[in-house]
Protein backbone atom coordinates (compact mmCIF):
# COMPACT_ATOMS: atom_id res chain seq x y z
CA UNK A 1 0.00 0.00 0.00
CA UNK A 2 1.27 3.63 -0.65
CA UNK A 3 1.15 6.03 2.11
CA UNK A 4 2.44 9.75 1.78
CA UNK A 5 4.66 11.02 4.79
CA UNK A 6 4.76 14.45 5.27
CA UNK A 7 7.94 16.38 7.61
CA UNK A 8 8.20 19.30 8.97
CA UNK A 9 11.29 21.70 10.25
CA UNK A 10 14.14 19.36 11.31
CA UNK A 11 12.35 16.01 10.83
CA UNK A 12 13.39 16.95 6.76
CA UNK A 13 16.39 16.53 7.40
CA UNK A 14 18.17 14.18 5.03
CA UNK A 15 14.47 12.53 4.62
CA UNK A 16 13.10 15.27 2.06
CA UNK A 17 10.09 17.12 2.76
CA UNK A 18 7.38 14.32 0.85
CA UNK A 19 7.94 10.71 0.82
CA UNK A 20 5.45 8.27 -1.26
CA UNK A 21 7.05 4.83 0.30
CA UNK A 22 5.20 1.68 -0.26
CA UNK A 23 4.41 0.02 3.31
CA UNK A 24 2.66 -3.68 3.76
CA UNK A 25 -1.12 -3.74 5.00
CA UNK A 26 -1.27 -3.22 8.87
CA UNK A 27 1.43 -1.16 9.25
CA UNK A 28 1.16 1.39 12.14
CA UNK A 29 2.39 5.37 12.18
CA UNK A 30 5.10 3.57 14.85
CA UNK A 31 6.62 1.47 12.15
CA UNK A 32 6.52 4.32 9.34
CA UNK A 33 8.53 6.67 12.07
CA UNK A 34 10.94 3.66 12.95
CA UNK A 35 11.16 3.01 9.07
CA UNK A 36 12.31 6.77 8.67
CA UNK A 37 14.77 6.09 11.89
CA UNK A 38 12.80 9.14 13.51
CA UNK A 39 12.92 8.81 17.12
CA UNK A 40 9.63 8.85 19.07
CA UNK A 41 10.51 11.69 21.55
CA UNK A 42 11.44 13.50 18.09
CA UNK A 43 7.52 13.32 16.91
CA UNK A 44 5.74 16.23 18.84
CA UNK A 45 2.20 16.24 16.51
CA UNK A 46 1.54 13.59 14.27
CA UNK A 47 -1.52 13.71 12.10
CA UNK A 48 -3.12 10.91 10.08
CA UNK A 49 -5.29 12.91 6.99
CA UNK A 50 -5.21 15.86 9.15
CA UNK A 51 -6.59 14.35 11.94
CA UNK A 52 -4.82 13.43 15.44
CA UNK A 53 -3.70 10.07 14.80
CA UNK A 54 -1.70 7.74 17.74
CA UNK A 55 1.29 5.96 17.01
CA UNK A 56 -1.03 2.38 17.28
CA UNK A 57 -3.31 3.83 14.38
CA UNK A 58 -3.33 1.17 11.57
CA UNK A 59 -2.51 3.06 8.52
CA UNK A 60 -4.53 2.11 5.04
CA UNK A 61 -3.73 2.53 1.25
CA UNK A 62 -3.43 6.06 0.54
CA UNK A 63 -3.15 7.98 3.72
CA UNK A 64 -1.28 10.62 4.51
CA UNK A 65 1.09 11.01 7.82
CA UNK A 66 2.20 14.27 8.84
CA UNK A 67 4.72 14.63 10.99
CA UNK A 68 5.80 17.59 13.10
CA UNK A 69 8.75 18.00 15.87
CA UNK A 70 8.31 19.60 19.03
CA UNK A 71 8.40 23.48 18.85
CA UNK A 72 11.11 26.02 20.28
CA UNK A 73 10.64 29.15 21.07
CA UNK A 74 11.74 32.09 23.71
Amino acid sequence: MKIKVKLFATLRSGRGKILDNEYNEGTTVLAVIQDLRIDEKDVAILLVNGRDGLLTTVLTDGDTLSLFPPVGGG
